[in-house]
């Protein structure tokens, strides 16, 4: 599966759970780590949880192997590996207080309007 049909999957399972404000960035040619940041956040940490857990299992469905999941325990900032894809999901106040938005300004966002309902 292509890295831009990845991100579809998990924006969408992100908008399953309620995920609010998912923004994505292409950090191609900027980071090594992956071909995409997403960042979302949920306002509290059961929905955090379920915010992972969603995009988790459909990434396996979609045959993605999911990697390390950080974080997930705190429910403040959980960091989801899935190789051409790394999915941050914050806790509202987490979100504000690092600001990977502003860190990232210089990769582009990803118009995700179509991917979700």
């Amino acid at each position: 599966m292509e890295s831009s049909q990845l991100l579809e999957v998990v924006v969408k399972a992100a908008d399953d759970k309620r995920a609010e404000e998912i923004i994505a960035m292409d950090v191609q040619g900027i980071s090594l780590l992956a071909d995409y940041f997403v960042v979302c956040h949920g306002n509290s940490e059961k929905q955090v949880g379920a915010i992972v857990d969603q995009v988790a299992e459909a990434a396996r469905e979609n045959g993605i192997e999911v990697g390390r999941i950080e974080g997930k325990e705190s429910g403040k900032w959980v960091l989801v590996d899935l190789g051409d894809i790394v999915l941050h999901v914050f806790h509202a106040e987490e979100r504000s207080f690092y600001n990977l938005e502003k860190l990232w300004a210089d990769a582009p966002t990803v118009n995700i309007a179509s991917m979700i309902d």
